[in-house]
């Protein structure tokens, strides 16, 4: 044991067993997808465990030739959706594959690794967009400053 109660060899042999976990945690979600839907299945974005959009599928139902405004409307709706929700699927398979790694790590930030999975598709949304549907907006809106 070191001066001061530490045993460096054991912290460091910790660490080592740390980075080997993340790294298989990291390479499971690179060979991971998840699917989110939109429109009862009308549409369909396959996201990977790492947040890339990989496939995007709108079914022809949702096309309406007569009205083609409103259909582009309809699908960009659908296709955001969809997205959002294979986002959120891809950030909850984050948290349950990089949490295990992290527990027990008090203080690991692991946000620096680019997979915080907030964003559905990093880089696929603009900055500027508001979620005009976000219903903790609303929370956040109604809360007392003062605490």
């Amino acid at each position: 044991m070191e001066p001061g109660g530490f045993d460096f060899q054991q912290i460091l042999q910790a660490a080592q067993q740390v980075q080997a976990q993340l790294q298989n945690a990291q390479q499971a979600l690179a060979d991971s997808e998840v699917t989110g839907t939109a429109g009862g299945g009308a549409v369909r974005a396959v996201v990977s465990g790492q947040g890339e959009l990989v496939d995007l599928t709108i079914d022809a139902s949702v096309v309406d030739p007569s009205d083609p405004a409103e259909t582009a409307a309809t699908i960009a709706d659908l296709v955001l959706a969809a997205v959002r929700d294979a986002g959120r699927a891809a950030a909850e398979l984050q948290q349950n594959q990089l949490g295990t790694v992290a527990g027990g790590v008090p203080g690991l930030d692991l946000s620096a690794l680019g997979l915080g999975g907030a964003p559905a598709v990093a880089g696929e949304l603009d900055d500027d967009y508001e979620d005009e549907d976000d219903e903790d907006d609303e929370d956040d809106e109604n809360e007392d400053p003062k605490g």
